[in-house]
Formats: C-alpha cells, structure tokens, sequence
C-alpha cells in the first residue's frame, strides 16, 4: 500500500479530541479529528489504512449506532471504541459487531497505540484481499464455448454429457 495510514478521531469532547490528535503525530500517523458522525460521511472513507477512533456517547447518533449503519452500508473500516461511560453489555454489543477494541475512559496511550496499529493492519489485509478479488474479476474472460463447457461442469454434468 502506498497511502499512508489515516487515524479519523470522532469524539465530541474538543480536549479529548485535541489529546488523541497529538498522541497520534507524536508517533508519525495521519490523523483527521472530527467532532460529529456526519462530518465522517460527508468527508467519506480516507484512501489508504484507515483506524476510526469513535466515541461511544455523540450527540445524535451514538457510536454504536453508527458502527452499524457502516455495516449495513458495507463500508469496512476498523473501529475502536472509546468511552467513559462503557458497561459489559455495550462492549460485548460493540465487540460483536465487529470493532478492534473497547476503551473506557481513562486508559493508557499504549493501549490505544497498540489497538491502532491492530486496526491498521487488519485494514491493510482488507484492503489487499479487495484488490486481489477485483484483479481476478478483470481478469475472468472465458470464451463463449468454455463458458458453455462452465456452465455444464456447473450442473454436474461429467466429461461425456458436456462433449
């Protein structure tokens, strides 16, 4: 991958998303810091590696809430749940829908660090299975008899009934 890795902090707190930001360029990553769930969506999905920093409590929609509406949308991005109101059902909600790490407020900056970089090289995977997946989609071009053979070999049909 040649882009480089974005961290997207969305946290209405503008201490904590001041804190989060620094922590990140102090370590050399991309970070954009975002205080609302639409802000996201209207910015959309960064190029490259992506790690979403989210905070469970926003005003609106809830972090939860939106993991799911990005799930429903089919938009794959790593998610790392923050929070300083978290309780066990909400992190196994979270955890069960897919996100890297639940966070509760305060924790470590190497807890953090250390789910960020987890984050990041499950999307780096991702990312190269989609590109891998849509190279072999290009390169499917049978000629009109093999698809025809295909299609039989398909059906179950043996060696004699296509030939």
């Amino acid at each position: 991958m040649s882009a480089q890795p974005t961290i997207v902090i969305v946290d209405d707190d503008p201490g904590i998303r001041e804190s989060l930001e620094g922590l990140q360029r102090s370590v050399g990553l991309q970070v954009k810091a975002l205080a609302l769930v639409p802000e996201f969506l209207k910015e959309g999905r960064p190029e490259g590696p992506t790690c979403l920093v989210l905070d469970v409590r926003l005003p609106g929609r809830s972090g939860l809430d939106f993991e799911r509406d990005l799930s429903t949308a089919n938009i794959h991005v790593p998610i790392i749940f923050i929070t300083g109101y978290g309780d066990i059902p909400m992190s196994v909600q979270a955890m069960k829908g897919g996100a890297v790490e639940f966070l509760t407020k305060p924790f470590r900056d190497q807890d953090l660090l250390d789910a960020i970089q987890l984050g990041l090289a499950r999307d780096r995977a991702w990312l190269e299975n989609e590109k891998a997946i849509a190279e072999l989609r290009t390169r499917s071009t049978l000629t009109p008899r093999e698809r025809q053979v295909m299609a039989s070999v398909v059906t179950g049909r043996v060696n004699k009934q296509i030939a």
